[in-house]
C-alpha cells in the first residue's frame, strides 16, 4: 500500500491534480480521504483543499 497526498487552495486545481495522478499512474485506489480547512491571515481568507489517497 503506497500513500499520495495532494493539497491546493482552490478545489479545481485539486481535482485536476488528483486526475492527473490517477491517468498517469492508474493505480488501484484503496480510499480517498478529504479535507477543507479555512484561516483569516491580514482581513484574507485561505482556504486549503487537501486529499489522501490510498492505492496499490
Amino acid at each position: 500500500m503506497k500513500v499520495k497526498v495532494f493539497d491546493e487552495n482552490h478545489e479545481k486545481d485539486l481535482e485536476e491534480e488528483i486526475n492527473n495522478f490517477i491517468e498517469e499512474m492508474e493505480p488501484e485506489i484503496l480510499d480517498i480521504k478529504f479535507s477543507v480547512s479555512v484561516s483569516v491571515f491580514s482581513e484574507e481568507q485561505v482556504y486549503c483543499f487537501s486529499a489522501l489517497i490510498l492505492y496499490k
